[in-house]
C-alpha cells in the first residue's frame, strides 16, 4: 500500500468518496465513470455512495463544488498574502496557472472538460460551472481595476483567455512551454498600468493646450 492509499483508508467513507470520484472524475471524464467505479476505488458499495449523495448527479455537483472552492481559495491566499498588491495578486493567479500546466497537461482544465460532456444548458452542474466562471472573471476584472490597468474589464477578459488557452494548448500539446508564454503574457499586461501612469500627465497638459 502507497502513502497515498494509506492516506485514504484512514478517511471516513463519505470522504473516500469523494477523493475517489475527483480523481476518476478529473482523470476519466464525469460521464464515463460510473457509480460502481467510484465505489470500487473508494473500496465501498454503490449503496454507500447512493447513501451519502443520493445520485451521481449529486455526486457530480459536489465534486465541483469542491473544485470551484479550490479556485477561490487560491485567490484569497494570493489576497492575504499580497494584501493591497492587487498587481501582485494577478501576477499570483497567472503563475499558479502556468505553475500548474505541466501537472494537469493530460487532462486540462476540469470545468472545460467536464462543460463539454453538459450539452444541456440547464443542467444544474453546468450552471454551477458558469456562475463559478462569471465570479471568477468579475473578481480578475476588480484587480485588474486596482492594478490601474486600463480598461481593466477587457483586461480581465484577455487574461481569462490566455490562461483557458494556454491549458487547452497544453493538453493538445501544440505550444511548447506555455507556462512560459503566460506569464511573458501577463507581464505586458500588467506593464499597461505603468506605462499608463506615464503618459497621464501628458493627456492632461494635451487638454490644456488645446
Amino acid at each position: 500500500m502507497n502513502m497515498r492509499e494509506g492516506r485514504i483508508m484512514r478517511l471516513p467513507p463519505k470522504e473516500r468518496i469523494l477523493d475517489a470520484a475527483e480523481d476518476l472524475f478529473f482523470n476519466l471524464g464525469i460521464r464515463r465513470v460510473t457509480v460502481e467505479d467510484v465505489a470500487t476505488k473508494a473500496e465501498t458499495t454503490k449503496a454507500a455512495v447512493y447513501r451519502h449523495f443520493g445520485s451521481k448527479e449529486n455526486l457530480i455537483a459536489e465534486w465541483i463544488r469542491i473544485v470551484t472552492a479550490q479556485y477561490a481559495a487560491i485567490l484569497d491566499n494570493l489576497e492575504k498574502t499580497y494584501p493591497g498588491d492587487p498587481r501582485a495578486q494577478l501576477y499570483g493567479w497567472a503563475k499558479h496557472i502556468a505553475d500548474t500546466l505541466a501537472t494537469t497537461s493530460h487532462r486540462g482544465c476540469p470545468f472545460i472538460n467536464s462543460i463539454a460532456e453538459l450539452p444541456d444548458p440547464n443542467d444544474p452542474v453546468r450552471l454551477l460551472i458558469e456562475a463559478h466562471k462569471k465570479r471568477q472573471a468579475q473578481r480578475v476584472a476588480m484587480l485588474c481595476e486596482g492594478a490601474g490597468i486600463p480598461d481593466p474589464e477587457a483586461a480581465a477578459v484577455e487574461i481569462s483567455f490566455m490562461l483557458e488557452g494556454a491549458q487547452i494548448s497544453t493538453q493538445n500539446n501544440s505550444i511548447p512551454n506555455a507556462g512560459k508564454h503566460v506569464m511573458r503574457i501577463i507581464s505586458e499586461i500588467l506593464d499597461r498600468a505603468e506605462r499608463g501612469k506615464k503618459k497621464g500627465p501628458l493627456k492632461v497638459l494635451a487638454k490644456q493646450a488645446g
